[in-house]
């Protein structure tokens, strides 16, 4: 069972991280506006689709830490591999193989390529 009262704290985090006031983060997550305020004030509770929209749209929101508080806010992200090589992709002795590349793909379309 979700504490609406903690929820609605970590809610106001995330509004508070991405500079949101409740009308922007509705019109950004797809919901009308009068949702987030019966959220934020306990009148109602969140739904399903409520929170998948928001772990959709927010990429550093797990939906654990949003859910039940477990986890940390922001999640972990892709390391930046520009910035120095990390161990695996250094060469393994074991199977001499060695990875040459790597592509995230991103849900909106797009992607990034590391390479050595």
């Amino acid at each position: 069972m979700i504490n609406s009262l903690e929820f609605t704290n970590r809610i106001k985090n995330i509004m508070d991280h991405h500079q949101l006031s409740a009308s922007l983060f509705a019109d950004k997550i797809g919901v009308q506006r009068s949702s987030i305020s019966h959220i934020l004030s306990g009148r109602n509770k969140p739904s399903l689709d409520f929170i998948l929209k928001i772990t959709t749209v927010f990429n550093d929101v797990d939906i654990h830490w949003l859910l039940n508080g477990k986890g940390a806010f922001p999640k972990n992200t892709v390391p930046n591999l520009t910035s120095s090589t990390p161990s695996f992709l250094e060469a393994n002795p074991n199977d001499g193989k060695r990875i040459q590349r790597i592509v995230v793909f991103y849900a909106d379309g797009t992607f990034d390529e590391y390479q050595k």
